[in-house]
């Protein structure tokens, strides 16, 4: 076989070295599609299982850390990080049979602990410590739900960052776990029996060896596991032989009554919901067939069902069925739509109804009866991000969160009688937000919408086009962009960066029809509103295109692929990471074919047309001069496999000028998509991002 590693000298701009990437091997690899030829020169790094593609990870990282480890500022940053990063940080606490949990994370804790008590004013002990699973923190609980007599928890544990989730269950009395082990769980939460005599869950067939980080994910079923018996003995509940992509999710109401099956198809914005009676193992009811808007189950009444609902409401409302007269005919609207306000979320508690909504990406929340009556407006700290308002319909008080660009997380626990709230927890944090300012601005994209963005920087800045900024986005699936705290992004704000997060279209901050504009033959949109904030921030002197980096993960990845391959000229750096970056062949692995209904699909010819048009991969041109770029993913990623980010990298490194700056590729090692990565690993990660920023952005005295 030949060398896959045939030295080629690129010089650097960015630095005296000159840096030697692998030359990886190319295979005269073509498709026709739609009669139009497509050359595929690296595919054989799909193939994340072989020896040469092992070794081109190891050559890879060779160069990007020997690079990297050399930058000048990047011990330092790394120490900050560690610095700010060094607080308590405690989760939303829930109660089960008179028993608190809560999460809790001591400061540099790779992964967060379940704490327990039996009240929230007295000390709290361990129950689930996942950094005792592993040696190197990559182990995580992906979910956990404890059982209503608040006598058993069923945990979930996902290995190296992967999808992939075991069930296990624990004795809280004895901290000491029972035999029961499931597998091959995916996508699936766990919801006990009132009895506390088993649970429901989700999971597909095991894959075949050595293709469970690359296999389609196909044919979920929905299960029920008895306490005390083995997982080969489980009661399968719900499948569709004749549907592969169908995906279900159960859950049992807070009254035991029935049992609430969510049917989703990808990440289309459609889904059904049918439910089954506990009681006498009723047959399951197809209540919500017709797949033509979502629904939310929030709580029922008896045989009320109450949904959020897009139906003839693009911003959402809710509205409540009677499943003994389902007819749409006898519907009832309990909270009505607001235009251009999206109701983002509804939850009930203490027989109230807690509505969250967006406005221009900012949270307000309504409470309201059963009934729809409206009872208060809820008082926020300030302009931020809101969530939480759960919990039983017997309790009198409930917990939420409110965040902001400058301040953590603070938890409040809020009176349902009076609406009254008082601070809980809030953590310090070796950071002072005061000196620094948010705002939000509203930009016009290429077609003439208005888009918004946020923009934090210190209170001091100059508007003189001197400022390094970053850019970041995300613009797909739904996903709101909202305030949010970041240790990361504060590191970024102390060393005098601007940083700035538009609202995109494809994400869902203005409901059903602010996502639709960003899919499939719109998915241009998207990069066009990302581009217009970019010279937005120029034209008002933010920063100049020496000094703008950007920055996206996932979908996000694939956003900054795009927009540096049409604009390559407009930006000093790029980081994308874990991103969709071929999208001729994104079906074809694990989840990936349910990305259809934002990407469209090959197999049409117009979104083959749309998709050939802005696929990162196959617009990089021989002899451009890119962007510094750092493309970041990881070994375990089964979510947007790696394969992805290989091919770009290597075609980016093909395709760079001669004198251009570097373009490099770093690959995380027993890490996945995001969720569950081990501190360590992230501040490891940050740190180098930031490092290879002020190189690309001159920043560096």
């Amino acid at each position: 076989m030949r060398s896959a590693f045939l030295l080629l000298m690129t010089a650097s701009t960015l630095a005296a070295d000159v840096l030697t990437y692998p030359k990886t091997r190319k295979e005269d690899v073509v498709d026709t599609l739609h009669g139009v030829k497509i050359a595929d020169p690296y595919r054989w790094l799909e193939d994340d299982n072989s020896e040469e593609t092992k070794a081109w990870v190891k050559a890879q990282n060779a160069v990007t850390f020997g690079y990297l480890e050399k930058l000048p500022r990047r011990e330092a940053i790394q120490k900050r990080l560690k610095e700010l990063w060094n607080y308590e940080r405690v989760g939303q606490p829930f109660e089960r049979g008179g028993r608190w949990f809560y999460s809790h994370n001591s400061g540099l804790q790779n992964q967060a602990v379940l704490m327990t008590t039996e009240s929230l004013e007295v000390e709290a002990k361990v129950l689930l410590d996942p950094n005792a699973m592993s040696k190197d923190g990559t182990t995580s609980l992906s979910d956990y739900e404890a059982s209503e007599d608040g006598k058993l928890i069923a945990y979930g544990v996902s290995e190296a960052g992967s999808d992939w989730t075991t069930i296990r269950v624990r004795d809280i009395a004895t901290g000491r776990d029972l035999d029961d082990v499931v597998k091959w769980v995916k996508f699936s939460g766990v919801s006990w029996l009132k009895d506390g005599s088993g649970f429901f869950y989700s999971r597909y067939d095991e894959p075949k060896p050595g293709a469970a980080l690359t296999a389609k994910n196909e044919f979920h079923k929905l299960y029920f596991h008895k306490l005390g018996t083995t997982q080969s003995d489980d009661t399968l509940i719900y499948d569709r032989k004749d549907e592969p992509k169908w995906g279900f999710g159960g859950s049992v109401t807070e009254d035991g009554e029935y049992l609430i099956i969510s049917v989703w198809l990808g990440t289309e914005p459609k889904n059904r919901v049918f439910y089954k009676k506990i009681a006498g193992d009723g047959p399951v009811v197809e209540l919500l067939n017709d797949n033509d808007a979502r629904y939310s189950f929030i709580d029922n009444d008896g045989p009320v069902f109450y949904f959020r609902t897009d139906l003839n409401a693009p911003c959402f409302q809710v509205i409540a069925i009677d499943v003994r007269k389902p007819q749409r005919g006898n519907w009832r609207i309990v909270v009505p739509e607001v235009p251009k306000v999206l109701l983002e979320g509804v939850s009930t508690v203490g027989g109230q109804m807690f509505c969250e909504y967006l406005r221009d990406a900012k949270t307000e929340v309504k409470c309201f009866d059963l009934s729809g009556k409206l009872l208060r407006d809820v008082k926020l700290p300030g302009i931020g991000s809101a969530g939480g308002f759960g919990g039983h319909r017997t309790d009198t008080s409930t917990f939420f969160t409110f965040t902001s660009f400058t301040e953590p997380g603070a938890i409040y626990r809020m009176d349902l009688k009076t609406g009254e709230s008082r601070l809980w927890r809030k953590p310090e944090v070796k950071f002072d937000g005061s000196g620094y300012e948010t705002k939000q601005v509203f930009f016009k994209s290429k077609d003439g919408t208005q888009v918004p963005m946020f923009i934090v920087h210190k209170k001091s800045l100059q508007l003189d086009g001197s400022n390094p900024t970053l850019l970041y986005g995300y613009g797909g699936f739904n996903i709101n962009m909202t305030p949010g705290f970041s240790v990361s992004r504060a590191v970024w704000l102390e060393m005098g960066g601007v940083f700035a997060m538009p609202n995109l279209r494809g994400g869902g901050e203005y409901g059903r029809e602010w996502h639709l504009a960003g899919v499939k033959l719109g998915k241009q949109n998207v990069f066009d509103d990302f581009i217009a904030a970019a010279e937005w921030l120029i034209a008002n002197k933010y920063t100049t295109s020496a000094k703008l980096a950007i920055q996206g993960g996932s979908n996000g990845g694939l956003l900054v692929g795009a927009c540096m391959t049409q604009r390559p000229d407009f930006y000093a750096a790029a980081l994308p990471a874990v991103g969709v970056l071929d999208m001729l062949r994104f079906e074809k692995f694990t989840i990936g074919w349910g990305w259809k209904s934002d990407y469209g699909t090959v197999e049409n010819k117009a979104e083959f047309n749309a998709l050939l048009k802005y696929s990162p991969y196959h617009n990089l041109k021989p002899g451009t001069r890119y962007p510094a770029t750092l493309v970041l993913t990881s070994d375990h990623d089964d979510r947007v496999v790696p394969a992805h980010s290989f091919k770009f990298g290597s075609r980016l490194q093909e395709c760079q000028a001669k004198d251009g700056p570097p373009t490099l590729i770093r690959i995380e090692t027993s890490a996945g998509h995001g969720a569950g990565t081990a501190l360590n690993k992230t501040i490891e990660k940050t740190a180098d991002e930031w490092a290879f920023l002020l190189k690309a952005l001159g920043m560096m005295d």
